[in-house]
């Protein structure tokens, strides 16, 4: 059996920084333990000065397989997503065909299957009018179920009450939920057309998917959930409004309704529109200041309970374009790790609260099988981190199909030398290994 020892490292799991040596024997972490002797391994990798992680998990990602292929593919972002350190990601059902049926959900774990370097899942999408499919879910071999309660791709708007009360009453998993209320929006549309015509200003897109949008929508699910009893997940809030919501007086694991912030919240406000224009244009929208300083006290105290990415490639013609004509998303998972490391770098979060958010918390709160901590009999999901190398994010690093990123112009202090997927040696100082792809994630519920 393969084997490789990581020695002299710096380990950050489960709110705690030690030095120790991790022991990796096929598939799984074999051994933590000071002073493991280098005879028991195959190779040895010294992370003397580096920090050693579990895998991010991502539980937030469009890679847009299959039928929007020009932007992205699963393979191209999983290869991506290694190269920032994210071993497993959990892949939204807006695809063209939008996944609403169990048989288009298993075809796309079977490219997930022969193209991943990662770990993945993918979420069975809810519409108005398949509850059906959605019930045959099997809830030990995928993520969740994923209802838009906001304008999105296709036939995947759910905003009539029967239909959301339906679902909320009979699915007995984990639904997350985006939330924004679509008749706010339209009306804000309508507002700023009669004063801008099709020339809105990128500055307005905050104003439009508003804050009362946003709350009226996250609200209402938080309302059904209490009503059912639903494990509702509530994605990438982006006001400060809503954290009201939410609370950290419970143990995570005990939790029913739960929230997630993503990277760009937590990086971008809406001074930054001026310099980044519709390259930084998101559902729901980057807000102000004030609201990305919430965002992020809420991380740190516990109200929200995630942090990812919602990674979403456009093709840079498709976002160098005007207001209404501009898709929302972009690009963000090969750098989520380095721009929450440039937070640590900056004072304003730990490395063990950093740890939790993108590695434990998604593992608990998906009752993921055997991922998410550096433990030994765990799958070695592992990330090295030299937090003393700096780089500057520009086109030719970019691996996302897309070939481009919010992030361009950017230095990060801190690099990403090794990722582990599943035991497999998949990313090294640059260079990919895929002899071997990423593994289906289980969940034991």
């Amino acid at each position: 059996m393969k084997s490789i020892l990581i020695t002299n490292a710096q380990i950050i799991n489960e709110g705690k920084t030690f030095s120790s040596d991790i022991l990796i024997k096929g598939e799984f972490i074999h051994k933590i333990a000071r002073e493991i002797n280098a005879s028991e391994a195959n190779k040895v990798i010294d992370a003397k000065g580096a920090f050693v992680l579990p895998g991010v998990i991502d539980d937030q990602v469009h890679f847009r397989e299959p039928g929007l292929t020009h932007k992205a593919n699963i393979y191209t972002e999983s290869r991506a997503a290694v190269a920032g350190g994210v071993t497993s990601f959990m892949e939204m059902p807006n695809t063209v065909p939008n996944t609403l049926s169990q048989e288009l959900l298993e075809e796309k774990y079977e490219i997930g299957k022969n193209t991943s370097l990662s770990n993945y899942s993918f979420f069975m999408g809810a519409s108005n009018d398949n509850i059906d499919e959605v019930l045959k879910t099997p809830i030990d071999r995928v993520c969740g179920i994923k209802v838009f309660m906001g304008s999105s791709t296709g036939n995947m708007l759910v905003d009539n009450e029967k239909t959301l009360e339906n679902i909320f009453s009979k699915v007995d998993m984990l639904i997350a939920t985006h939330c924004e209320d679509e008749a706010t929006i339209r009306r804000n549309t309508e507002i700023y057309k009669e004063k801008y015509g099709e020339d809105v200003p990128i500055q307005c897109h905050p104003l439009i998917r508003s804050e009362e949008a946003c709350y009226k929508s996250s609200s209402m699910a938080v309302a059904l959930a209490k009503k059912y009893g639903t494990q509702l997940h509530i994605l990438h809030i982006s006001t400060a409004k809503e954290l009201g919501l939410f609370d950290n007086s419970t143990p995570l694991k005990d939790k029913k309704i739960t929230a997630e912030a993503c990277v760009h919240h937590l990086w971008f406000n809406d001074a930054d529109y001026a310099q980044k224009g519709t390259l930084i244009k998101w559902n729901p929208a980057v807000k102000t200041k004030a609201d990305q300083e919430a965002i992020l006290q809420a991380v740190i105290d516990g109200r929200i309970d995630v942090v990812a990415t919602d990674h979403a490639p456009h093709t840079f013609e498709e976002k160098n374009n005007s207001y209404f004509k501009a898709p929302s998303g972009g690009p963000l998972i090969q750098h989520s790790l380095p721009a929450m490391l440039e937070l640590y770098h900056e004072g304003k979060i730990t490395l063990e609260q950093i740890v939790e958010k993108m590695c434990h918390n998604p593992a608990i709160l998906f009752d993921i099988k055997k991922r998410g901590f550096l433990r030994e009999g765990y799958y070695a999901d592992i990330a090295i981190v030299d937090s003393n190398q700096p780089w500057t994010v520009d086109k030719s690093n970019i691996l996302a199909k897309c070939g481009w990123s919010p992030f361009e112009g950017q230095t990060f202090k801190s690099s990403i030398t090794h990722t582990f997927v599943s035991g497999h040696l998949a990313y090294e100082q640059g260079q990919f290994d895929e002899s071997i792809k990423g593994k289906r994630l289980l969940f034991e519920r």
